[in-house]
C-alpha cells in the first residue's frame, strides 16, 4: 500500500454542484442514465425548496428508544417536528412501537427520514425478540464468502420489515489486539485480506437489497485497549503501519460503492498532530485523508456523539459543529440539535465553514434518500413483527453460517465424526448453558455426562468431550477460560482421549495448553444455533472447513484449520 500524502486542495466549487451529485457513492445496481437524471433533478428541486434551517436539520440523526418512557418519546417527536432532522437511529426495544413511531414521524417530516440501526448481527442487536445472527468474528472463519452475502440479505429483509434503510455495518476494523474491549467479536479477524473479502460480502448482501451499509470505524479501531464509549483510545502506529493494516480495508472497499463510512472517536497522532483531537472532529483526518486523499464520495457519519470519548470533552451542540466543520455529513446520536444548528450557522456567517459544505452534504443525503426509495415511503405494519423477525427461516440460515464457520484445529487420533457404537463422556465447563448441545448429541444414549467434580470416575483411556461453554449474551463478554477449567482439561488429557470444543471466541485458546488434547474444535459462540450446528458436524452430517480468522498465539495462527468431509459413520438422526 502506498503511504498517504496529504493534499492541500479541497473539492472545487464545480465538483460540489450538479456534477457532484451524479458521482455520489451509493446507487442501486444497474441504474439507467434516465433514472440517474431523474434522481439528480429531484435532488436539485428539493434542495431549492428547503430553508437554511431545514437544510441544516438534514445533517442530524437522533436516537429513538422505546424503553425510556413517553416523555423521552415526546422529546424526539418535538425534535423531528421543530428541528426538521434528517433521520433516526432505532435503539431498544419494542419493535411494534418503533414501527408505529417511524410511521408517525415519516408522516410529519417534510423530507423523508433516513432510519438507521446498529444491526451488525441483525436487528437482534437492538430488538431482543428478533433472531440473533453470528458475530463478525464467526463469519470471518467462513471460507465461502457468498454465504455471508446470503446472510446479510436476510438481515436486509429484517431491516426493511422494521422500516430501517441504513444498517451501520459492517465493522472493518482489523482486530490485531486480543485485548480490544469493544471490537473483538465484531471484527472479521486479524488478517486484512479476510476482513476485506468478508466485509465486501456483507456489504453486498445489504446494498444489493437496497439497505445502505456503513463501514466502520475509520480510520481503524482494531488495535486499541480502550473502549471509546468510555474514553478516548489512542492509535499510535506509524503511517506505514496504518496504511498496511488499519486503513487497508477502507481503501479497498471505498471504490466498491459502499454508501457510508463511520468515523471513530480515536486519537491518531500520525494524522492529527494536535494532541487529543478525536478523528471524528479532525479536519486533517476526515477532509484531508478520507475525502481528499482516498477520494471518498459517500456519506460520512460520526460515531455516536453521546460516547464518553467525546461527550466528556465537549459540550453537546459544540461537538456537532466541530464534527461538521471537520467534514462529516451527518452527526449521529446528536445530544443537542438546536444548539448544533445554531453554532454551524454562526460558523458559516463568520466564514469558518463555507455554505458549499452544507450544499455538498445535504445533496448527498437527499440523493441517498432518493435511491433508497424514501420519496415513495410506504408505512410499516407492526402486526406479527416479532414472529417475522424470528422464525424458522432465520434458524436455517444462521445454523448454516455456524456450520461453515466451525474450525478444526487438530484431530490427531481421528476422533471426529463420533461413532454411535462407542461410549463418550461429556464434561461441560465454564459458565454458560450446554443442554441444547447435549440433547442434539443423542447418540442412542451413548453420552454420559460428568460434572467437573466427577471426572475421577471416568475410566482411563475413555473418549471424553470437554465443552468450554462461554457466555454468549453479549459480544463484549470476556473470552478467558478459568484456571479451574484449564486444570480439569489438563488432568483429563493425561489419561483420556479428549475432544475439546470451544463454544466461544478462538481467543479463548490463547493460554490453554492443547498439546496433549487429541481433537480441538472451535464453534465461536454458545447459543442454540451454534450448538445444533456443532452437533451435526460431530455426527458427520456436515463438512468442517472453517479457518481461524485471528492470530491466537504463536502456535495457532490465522488461516489454520483442517478440513473434514461429511461422513455416514453415524446414521442416527439428530433431534429436531
Amino acid at each position: 500500500m502506498k503511504n498517504i500524502k496529504i493534499k492541500a486542495s479541497f473539492f472545487t466549487t464545480a465538483f460540489l454542484c450538479f456534477n457532484f451529485i451524479a458521482n455520489a457513492q451509493y446507487h442501486p445496481k444497474n441504474i439507467s442514465p434516465a433514472e440517474t437524471q431523474k434522481a439528480n433533478q429531484w435532488v436539485e428541486k428539493t434542495y431549492q425548496t428547503l430553508s437554511q434551517d431545514e437544510k441544516l436539520g438534514q445533517l442530524f440523526i437522533v436516537a429513538l428508544y422505546t424503553n425510556k418512557g413517553e416523555d423521552y418519546i415526546n422529546n424526539v417527536r418535538n425534535i423531528v417536528v421543530n428541528d426538521k432532522i434528517g433521520g433516526l437511529i432505532l435503539m431498544q426495544d419494542d419493535a411494534a412501537r418503533e414501527i408505529n413511531l417511524v410511521n408517525e414521524f415519516q408522516q410529519k417530516a417534510k423530507i423523508p427520514l433516513m432510519i438507521g440501526m446498529d444491526a451488525e448481527w441483525g436487528v437482534y442487536q437492538r430488538i431482543a425478540a428478533a433472531h440473533k445472527f453470528p458475530w463478525a468474528l464467526t463469519l470471518g472463519a467462513i471460507q465461502d464468502k457468498n454465504l455471508i452475502t446470503e446472510m446479510a440479505a436476510k438481515i436486509a429483509e429484517d431491516c426493511k420489515r422494521m422500516g430501517v434503510n441504513w444498517d451501520f455495518a459492517p465493522v472493518v476494523d482489523v482486530n490485531t489486539n486480543p485485548n480490544n474491549p469493544i471490537i473483538g467479536n465484531r471484527s472479521f479477524g486479524s488478517e486484512v485480506s479476510n476482513v476485506i473479502s468478508s466485509a465486501l460480502a456483507y456489504s453486498n448482501g445489504l446494498q444489493n437489497n437496497n439497505i445502505l451499509a456503513a463501514i466502520k470505524h475509520f480510520p481503524g479501531h482494531g488495535d486499541t485497549d480502550q473502549d471509546s464509549h468510555l474514553d478516548l483510545p489512542v492509535v499510535s502506529h506509524s503511517l506505514k503501519r496504518l496504511n498496511e493494516v488499519e486503513l487497508a480495508p477502507f481503501k479497498a472497499l471505498m471504490d466498491k460503492g459502499i454508501g457510508g463510512v463511520m468515523v471513530a472517536h480515536l486519537y491518531v497522532p500520525a494524522f492529527e498532530k494536535k494532541e487529543g483531537v478525536p478523528a471524528s472532529i479532525s479536519k486533517n483526518i476526515i477532509t484531508g485523508v478520507l475525502k481528499e486523499q482516498l477520494g471518498y464520495k459517500g456519506l460520512i457519519i460520526t460515531d455516536a456523539l453521546n460516547m464518553g470519548a467525546v461527550a466528556s470533552r465537549f459540550k453537546a451542540g459544540e461537538l456537532d459543529a466541530l464534527a461538521f466543520e471537520a467534514g462529516n455529513d451527518i452527526m449521529l446520536f446528536s445530544q443537542d440539535v438546536a444548539t448544533g444548528k445554531k453554532l454551524i450557522q454562526q460558523a458559516i456567517d463568520k466564514g469558518q465553514i463555507p455554505q458549499q459544505r452544507v450544499e455538498e452534504s445535504v445533496k448527498k443525503i437527499l440523493l441517498t434518500k432518493y435511491y433508497l426509495g424514501l420519496t415513495q415511503y410506504t408505512p410499516g405494519n407492526p402486526a406479527n413483527i416479532n414472529e417475522d423477525l424470528n422464525n424458522s427461516t432465520h434458524s436455517e440460515i444462521v445454523q448454516k453460517m455456524y456450520a461453515n464457520a466451525l474450525t478444526l484445529i487438530k484431530d490427531d487420533k481421528k476422533m471426529l465424526p463420533l461413532n454411535c457404537k462407542e461410549t463418550y463422556y461429556y464434561v461441560p465447563l465454564e459458565e454458560a448453558p450446554y443442554q441444547t448441545f447435549l440433547d442434539q448429541l443423542n447418540l442412542n444414549n451413548t453420552i454420559i455426562v460428568k460434572k467437573a467434580s466427577e471426572i475421577s470416575t471416568i475410566p482411563a483411556n475413555s473418549k471424553v468431550i470437554v465443552g468450554f461453554h462461554k457466555d454468549n449474551s453479549s459480544a463484549y463478554k470476556p473470552y478467558l477460560i478459568s484456571a479451574e477449567s484449564k486444570k480439569i482439561l489438563g488432568d483429563l488429557s493425561k489419561n483420556q482421549n479428549v475432544i475439546l470444543n470451544v463454544f466461544g471466541s478462538a481467543y479463548a485458546l490463547r493460554d490453554v495448553e492443547i498439546s496433549s488434547v487429541s481433537t480441538v474444535l472451535v464453534s465461536y459462540e454458545n447459543n442454540d444455533d451454534s450448538m445444533i450446528a456443532t452437533a451435526k458436524a460431530f455426527s458427520g452430517q456436515t463438512k468442517i472447513w472453517g479457518k481461524l480468522p485471528v492470530l491466537v498465539n504463536e502456535r495457532l495462527k490465522a488461516g489454520i484449520g483442517l478440513e473434514l468431509n461429511s461422513s455416514s459413520r453415524i446414521d442416527l438422526p439428530l433431534k429436531n
